[in-house]
């Protein structure tokens, strides 16, 4: 059992990561067909590959606000 309270940008690295995990994937799945010399997906699927980009954005900033807390508790 963890003991420990969710700091204030906790949950927003937890939701940064899921959204990562799921730009990457999709990513993956996006990129498969162009080397599988299959018919590559429409534009908007690409799209979905840029939800890397912004689950790093969430928890890079859910970690800025973990560290300012600290910071303002010492």
């Amino acid at each position: 059992m963890n003991t420990e309270t969710s700091g204030p940008g906790d949950l927003l690295v937890r939701c940064g990561g899921v959204v990562f995990l799921i730009g990457a994937l999709a990513t993956v799945v996006t990129v498969a067909p162009l080397f599988l010399g299959t018919e590559p997906f429409p534009a908007p699927a690409y799209f979905v590959c840029m939800l890397m980009g912004v689950g790093f954005v969430l928890a890079a900033a859910g970690l800025v606000r973990t560290a300012r807390s600290q910071r303002r508790e010492r």
